[in-house]
């Protein structure tokens, strides 16, 4: 074991001027881009369907949930931007309920994204989130939307940074942007929280803080008391506090989320310490009846646009796979006129805390390659009906009658089959026949090489024979 008896003097590292995004150039390029840079600007919002692959508990009773986009594309948005999700709180049959929560990841590593809610306790949809969304849990999404974002481009690219409680969402995924990008940004974040253990990221923004020089990170606790170790500032935000961590903060772009008390303060105390309202951008996570239909407005025109666009992602994608030489064996996804379908991969399976060493999985997965496929006859067998459906995944046989959807008997049963739509349009209930014969009306959630390849949408499909499934 080696230890270090003596530091180290490491030189700061050379950078360019500014902060710019990746996917600026792609925007003001004369020619057209690139499909896969088109494909990472934050040109539109979409509607999409994403599957939660990660849960991640955080400090002040907030969860992280990574998604990735069930049609395998990557979510292109703007640091600080926030996506509006469906839940089914009311359960599958009832309308969803709209909420709308900021990203806290960066745009740089677009191919999983992440929310973070706080559970309130007296709130409809946060407990809910917070105790049932798990992997595996597929949700409607419509985004990115918002004007709370970092610039494309900033050649001074100065900023001061301030939140409060779950308000430090939007700020981390700014924070993560900028640690992650080249450039000489200088930031200050100013968070403030209700208890000493409640900064939500404080690990990583003590790790950021430690490797990057640009990034400087202050904590307060509000009014109430703190402990004898607190080495942080106390009491609410002030024009004092700002110009002790910022000196220099009518020179910077202030960002700054929180509830609505604190966004009205920072505002005023801003102004006295010099910074122009042209500088300052806010998000407010709590509001008036004035706010909230101001964010009601800006998620029905992204809904707009995502209509509108739906079909030309669709033409423009179908276009340019059947433009290219079948030689090349391009991956092409599947779309139709609402969009790009779910992409294959690999299905998830939910590891356990208590589960077997990474090592140890490794000889079971080998095991269990080797493994001879089970017997169907040694499933138990449920339900009443004229024909078997054999889930050989899941371990059982259900019995159902010609005229009944394989759908519904399949979940009745316990079978862990997602699904939206139950119409046939969406795609998520897809699964593989690995024999039989099902009859299927469906209206345009599977394409005929899926067909070809045995996929088959239980939704819309009833049993003409006896059938296996992988699922």
């Amino acid at each position: 074991m080696t230890e270090l008896l003596t530091e180290t003097v490491i030189q700061e590292p050379q950078r360019i001027r500014g902060l710019e995004m990746p996917w600026n150039r792609v925007m003001g390029s004369a020619e057209a881009p690139a499909r896969a840079a088109r494909v990472l600007g934050p040109w539109h919002p979409q509607e999409f369907m994403a599957e939660c692959v990660e849960t991640i508990p955080e400090a002040g009773g907030m969860m992280t949930f990574v998604f990735r986009r069930c049609d395998g594309a990557p979510l292109a948005f703007r640091a600080g931007q926030y996506v509006n999700i469906a839940f089914p709180v009311n359960g599958e049959e009832h309308e969803p309920v709209d909420r709308s929560y900021s990203l806290s990841s960066s745009p740089t590593e677009p191919w999983t994204f992440s929310v973070t809610v706080k559970r309130d306790p007296g709130g409809l949809v946060s407990p809910w989130v917070h105790d049932n969304v798990r992997p595996g849990t597929v949700l409607d999404m419509l985004g990115p939307v918002g004007a709370f974002h970092l610039p494309d481009a900033d050649r001074r690219a100065r900023y001061l940074f301030l939140a409060a409680g779950a308000g430090i969402t939007p700020i981390m995924s700014m924070l993560r942007t900028i640690h992650s990008l080249p450039g000489t940004a200088n930031v200050v974040v100013l968070y403030h929280g209700a208890e000493a253990g409640g900064f939500a990221f404080d690990r990583e923004l003590a790790y950021i803080a430690s490797v990057d020089s640009r990034v400087k990170v202050f904590y307060a606790l509000g009014d109430r008391g703190r402990p004898e170790e607190w080495e942080g500032f106390s009491g609410r935000l002030s024009s004092a506090m700002i110009e002790e961590v910022a000196p220099d903060a009518n020179g910077r772009q202030v960002y700054a989320c929180g509830p609505e008390g604190y966004l009205n303060t920072a505002t005023e105390l801003l102004k006295k310490v010099g910074v122009d309202d042209t500088s300052i951008y806010m998000e407010f996570f709590s509001g008036d009846r004035k706010t909230l239909l101001e964010y009601q407005a800006e998620i029905a025109l992204a809904s707009d646009i995502a209509e509108e666009i739906a079909e030309e992602i669709a033409d423009s994608a179908e276009d340019y796979y059947e433009s290219q030489p079948a030689a090349f064996g391009l991956y092409e996804p599947g779309y139709d006129a609402d969009g790009t379908l779910e992409a294959s991969g690999l299905p998830l399976e939910v590891v356990e805390p208590e589960a077997p060493s990474t090592e140890a999985a490794k000889g079971g997965s080998e095991a269990d390659s080797a493994a001879p496929s089970p017997d169907a006859s040694s499933f138990d067998t449920v339900g009443t009906g004229s024909l078997t459906l054999s889930f050989m995944r899941t371990g059982i046989n259900v019995r159902i009658d010609p005229e009944e959807h394989i759908l519904g008997a399949a979940q009745r049963a316990g079978v862990r089959i997602g699904a939206n739509c139950k119409e046939g349009m969406c795609g998520s209930c897809k699964v593989v026949k690995l024999s039989g014969e099902v009859e299927m009306n469906h209206q345009g959630g599977i394409r005929k090489r899926e067909i070809d390849a045995g996929k088959f949408l239980p939704c819309c499909s009833t049993a003409q024979t006896d059938l296996v499934i992988d699922a």
